[in-house]
């Protein structure tokens, strides 16, 4: 399974329900690595959707607490238990984690590959992503050059869980 996320310097990822920046390149890639597959997200990443609707040209699976909410064009799953039966319908590969920080970070136990976009700045922010660079199962793989929109710098980092020995 994978998780796609950007991150700034401090491995922060939104601030009032809002990403940090916008990068139309990370835009671009988010795009590319997540057509055609499945999505997972909470529901207040959703509600921070153009119109509060699901992606288009995606499976949307939306984890919600509330058993009475309900999404036109996505399944709603409310416990990550049934999330994890409903994702054994899908080939692994095919699945990405999309946020927000708290179905990250319930989510990552269960990822082998994060794809992260790393900022080369601080913003304000008040939701998080684990920092990877501090736990040890987790490696860079592969990694960009350096890329610059107006005065932000980022990389896209692929980071992939070490294999257990």
């Amino acid at each position: 399974m994978n998780l796609i996320v950007a991150v700034d310097k401090n491995w922060g990822i939104g601030c009032n329900n809002r990403l940090l920046v916008r990068i139309p390149n990370d835009q671009k890639f988010f795009r590319q690595e997540t057509t055609g597959k499945v999505i997972v997200l909470g529901r207040k990443t959703l509600e921070t959707f153009p119109n509060g609707l699901p992606l288009q040209n995606r499976l949307n699976i939306i984890l919600s607490k509330d058993p009475s909410y309900k999404v036109k064009d996505a399944i709603v799953v409310h416990s990550i238990s049934e999330l994890l039966e409903e994702l054994k319908k899908y080939n692994s590969r095919d699945i990405y984690i999309i946020g927000g920080d708290s179905v990250y970070k319930q989510m990552l136990p269960y990822c082998d590959v994060a794809h992260v976009t790393k900022i080369e700045q601080v913003y304000e922010a008040d939701s998080y992503f684990p920092n990877l660079d501090e736990m040890d199962e987790w490696t860079i793989t592969a990694d960009s050059e350096e890329q610059t929109y107006f005065d932000i710098e980022y990389t896209f980092l692929k980071y992939e869980r070490k294999s257990k020995k």
